[in-house]
């Protein structure tokens, strides 16, 4: 198969940041829109990482699917995405997968991601994936946010409209996650304030944060 769809969005990226950094306010213009929902994922006391799904638009889908029907179906299923899926993840790998940890103003190490797959829904593509941190945080811990951007703004980020951050099952009631808004004062988010300092008044517009508190018993 051809250098999968992805692998040369991440080689533009790549050529964009090379070539003078992050791309300006007036020059920025997303090329690629992904819609995305979010789960936190709880175990045992902890937050132990990120499952993804990303859709991708109907512009990126027609491209990203041409000639991999094999069997001619009409359909394309997971074994025939299977190897798109795989580039997909490697090109994500190099980028540190669009997604940035934070807790109390550091930053969280991420794994590599797993439980990989691609599913062609409704006319559109999308990538699900799991993204373990290198460590586990507490769920107590206070300022743990999830940031989804791609800091060049080649590729846009949205929030799904329905629930686009969730915590998994087994959650203490108390927990929630929920999409900060980016003019939000970051408060006691010292994760979220660190980010905007980070990226300036552009960059914390672009950056889509998922706040993640744990309130009461």
């Amino acid at each position: 198969m051809a250098i999968g769809p992805m692998r040369r969005v991440a080689g533009l990226v790549a050529g964009a940041l090379m070539c003078g950094g992050l791309i300006t306010e007036a020059a920025a213009h997303p090329h690629v829109y992904i819609t995305f929902e979010t789960t936190v994922l709880y175990d045992k006391g902890t937050f132990a990482g990120v499952r993804h799904k990303w859709m991708f638009d109907e512009f990126y889908t027609t491209m990203a699917i041409e000639g991999l029907d094999k069997n001619k179906d009409g359909v394309y299923d997971r074994e025939e995405l299977a190897e798109l899926a795989k580039v997909n993840i490697e090109g994500l790998k190099d980028f540190a997968y669009f997604t940035f940890p934070g807790l109390g103003g550091k930053e969280i190490a991420l794994g590599d991601a797993r439980d990989y797959w691609l599913e062609h829904k409704d006319g559109l593509l999308s990538l699900h994936f799991t993204l373990p941190f290198a460590s586990p945080v507490l769920s107590e811990a206070k300022g743990l946010t999830i940031s989804v951007y791609d800091p060049t703004y080649f590729i846009a980020f949205e929030p799904a409209k329905d629930k686009p951050a969730r915590i998994s099952e087994g959650a203490p009631k108390g927990c929630e996650a929920k999409i900060v808004a980016a003019a939000e004062k970051p408060g006691d988010n010292a994760a979220l304030g660190a980010l905007q300092t980070q990226l300036g008044a552009y960059g914390s517009s672009i950056a889509k944060t998922i706040a993640v508190e744990c309130n009461g018993p």
